[in-house]
């Protein structure tokens, strides 16, 4: 009982930080352009593919093969926001639409592109790690261990630099933050290719564990969708929360009782926040006019 315990809790981690850089990227672009972009899980397919074809099909080293698939891919989404989301910045529901627009063009073009046939990719690191009796598998912490990484350096990069720290006067008031001489047309780029890259990098760690197809990208949206409602719009340490609390909530449901329970948790949690406090656990209130 107490190794499937510790199992549960390793994969529900795994998950959940998966989430949650799924969940910060989709929160900071909402936060600071006002956009719900609903595109977002392509771009962690992106990675994901890239990842497939650099790392497992042309065998270049680890690191290469990160760094091209996540640059790639941030430089697809620096592409799109400039064509595309730059228009909609403030305008929630016509953001939103395009987005969706955004995400069956990537998607199609991925399956004309790639096929539709799941593409596997060699594990990273294989093996176990064994305390106290109970069995870890590297290839799962490897996962947890790098989107700890990630959020930290984010955390970091938010608030301790100048970008960061423009960033955040932005999301609180874009025109207040433009007369204090902050460039907001660059402040939006480079939020949105921020997420984006968060978005990739969740892609390329999952790679190995989970197989790659033009159609992986729907779910993790979904739930990213979830995580920052549940954790509050705009909130990065509540799309940390929210996406522990789902990865946890799916990892158990699904190992001691069923995955349809899972999705009837999650959504009942999701309810009840709504419900009990609109604005998400770690969320602020908006002001009224």
């Amino acid at each position: 009982m107490d190794i499937i315990l510790a199992q549960t809790i390793v994969n529900g981690l795994m998950v959940g930080m998966i989430y949650v850089l799924m969940a910060i990227g989709f929160t900071m672009v909402f936060g600071i352009m006002r956009i719900v972009n609903f595109a977002h899980g392509e771009f962690y397919m992106v990675g994901a593919f890239l990842f497939a074809i650099l790392y497992g099909s042309n065998e270049l080293p680890f690191a290469v093969s990160v760094m091209l698939a996540v640059g790639a891919t941030a430089l697809l989404g620096l592409v799109m926001e400039l064509v595309v989301f730059r228009r909609f910045r403030g305008n929630e529901l016509n953001g939103m639409i395009a987005s969706v627009g955004v995400a069956l063009i990537i998607q199609n073009s991925a399956l004309l592109t790639w096929g539709s046939s799941p593409r596997t990719v060699p594990p990273v690191v294989s093996g176990v790690l064994s305390v106290g009796g109970i069995v870890f598998p590297w290839s799962r912490l490897v996962v947890i261990i790098g989107a700890i990484v990630a959020v930290v350096s984010l955390n970091l990069l938010i608030g301790y630099t100048r970008i960061g720290r423009a960033m955040r006067a932005v999301a609180q008031d874009s025109e207040i933050a433009q007369v204090q001489g902050i460039r907001v047309d660059v402040i939006f780029p480079a939020a949105f290719v921020l997420g984006v890259s968060l978005a990739a990098f969740a892609g390329v760690l999952m790679a190995p564990v989970l197989s790659v197809s033009p159609f992986i990208g729907l779910a993790p949206t979904l739930k990213a969708f979830v995580i920052v409602v549940i954790g509050g719009l705009g909130s990065v340490p509540g799309a940390v929360v929210g996406g522990l609390l789902i990865g946890l909530i799916e990892s158990f449901a699904g190992t001691f009782v069923s995955a349809s329970l899972s999705e009837i948790l999650q959504f009942l949690v999701v309810i009840a926040v709504v419900l009990l406090r609109p604005q998400g656990l770690l969320g602020r209130k908006e002001r009224e006019a």
